[in-house]
């Protein structure tokens, strides 16, 4: 055989055997990528139903929350109103007490 023969096979023989290489560890990885992923895949399923509590939880806070927000925001209100109507009561007790001092003096000019 002539040694250009020779060393095309030789040369095919190794590219054969570096394509052969480089195809199982491309397998190896993807496999290695697929497994990790189904567990990682598992672990979440396995922490849904905990998941799914929390998150039940946390929109029932959201909820109570928000209703003791407008609850103190009508206390709020409420108090406003309240010192309102305190101010108003004090001014219109002041003025019967005025009112009546004045029909005392009527009623003691009278007699």
């Amino acid at each position: 055989m002539p040694m250009k023969t020779v060393a095309s096979l030789i040369v095919l023989v190794a590219m054969g055997v570096l394509g052969y290489t480089e195809l199982t560890s491309r397998l190896v990885s993807l496999e290695t990528s697929r497994e990790l992923f189904e567990n990682d895949l598992l672990k979440k399923s396995e922490q849904v139903p905990v998941d799914q509590e929390q998150h039940f939880l946390l929109e029932d806070l959201y909820k109570s929350v928000e209703k003791m927000e407008e609850t103190q925001e009508m206390n709020m209100t409420n108090k406003v109103n309240i010192e309102f109507t305190q101010k108003q009561l004090e001014k219109l007790l002041t003025d019967v007490e005025k009112l009546k001092d004045k029909v005392r003096q009527n009623g003691s000019y009278n007699e």
